[in-house]
């Protein structure tokens, strides 16, 4: 019974180890996904009006652009599929890479060939493992995005659809990414970036019906296009970035209370056995205290015969 015992001893406290570790991680996550919800609620506006200036332009001019012009028969698209670095988040990054690999299935259904770039270590490992061809990747940053991140991953995407598809450029761009909509919910979504479909962008920046503002152009609305798509790709790229970064926090933040609660069960389990092992032992040591005195009563007994 007291190998028993040790042994109980020693899981409670490699648990409680762990259950220390997971409460820490917790308490962290909750902090970073607060700085996170913060940078979403500030880049938000500005994506907003860009994309709406984007499309009052577009609107307002018949001016043939990579932005605004979607080709006839596309044949080439790229995906940008953002997961984390790290992992410890639930299903956060699983949910992410299913979605991309169903909007891939769905382009090339359609004809069209696909190339992958991919933000975060989890996700370029996922295709690593499985042999899959990825176009480029990132790594590093999606705990804390910058700026300056989103625009090092927007400069290959712009290159790209900048170029005819006969030199390896493709005529539309896909995001995929994970919205923060509470502590408790993140979804998994698919977003087309280029070419913006006007009609459907009008309708979400321009809320009730509001009429889009008329421009003048100068010098012209081709170059006013050219200054915008680089801004607009790397700001919708950026609020992406952050959003999945406050995603990732908040799922980590419920996968370690999740696992702190269950430690917690685990520790209570292992004492009440610790407790019954131990009473067991003591209950194992009174009967034989007990045997051998009344072995001692009787031996004196029979003596004094």
């Amino acid at each position: 019974m007291g190998a028993q015992l040790r042994v109980y001893k020693r899981r409670i406290r490699s648990v409680t180890a762990t259950k220390k570790i997971t409460k820490a991680m917790e308490m962290i996550a909750a902090s970073r996904v607060v700085k996170a919800q913060r940078k979403v609620a500030a880049s938000t506006p500005y994506a907003t009006e860009l994309t709406r200036a984007v499309t009052a332009v577009g609107t307002g001019s018949n001016t043939k652009h990579p932005l605004t012009t979607e080709v006839e028969n596309p044949v080439r698209a790229a995906v940008l599929l953002l997961t984390s670095d790290r992992g410890l988040a639930g299903a956060f990054n699983s949910n992410a890479i299913k979605a991309a690999e169903q909007l891939t299935e769905r382009l090339e259904s359609e004809g069209k060939q696909v190339d992958t770039y991919i933000v975060g270590r989890r996700g370029v490992a996922h295709y690593n493992f499985r042999e899959r061809k990825i176009a480029e990747s990132f790594t590093g940053f999606t705990d804390e995005p910058s700026y300056a991140d989103a625009k090092k991953v927007a400069a290959p995407l712009i290159e790209a659809i900048e170029k005819d598809t006969a030199e390896g450029g493709v005529d539309e761009l896909h995001i995929v990414f994970t919205e923060f909509v509470s502590m408790m919910t993140q979804t998994a979504l698919d977003a087309r970036l280029l070419p913006l479909r006007l009609e459907e962008v009008a309708e979400e920046v321009s809320p009730k019906g509001e009429i889009l503002p008329l421009y003048d152009f100068e010098p012209s609305a081709e170059d006013v296009l050219d200054a915008l798509l680089p801004r607009y790709v790397e700001s919708r790229i950026y609020n992406a970035l952050l959003q999945s970064a406050a995603s990732k926090h908040a799922a980590t933040r419920r996968a370690m209370k999740s696992a702190t609660d269950n430690a917690g069960e685990l520790i209570n389990t292992l004492s009440r056995l610790a407790n019954a092992a131990r009473q067991a032992e003591i209950t194992q040591e009174i009967s034989e205290i007990v045997g051998g005195a009344s072995a001692l009563a009787d031996a004196t007994a029979g003596s004094d015969r």
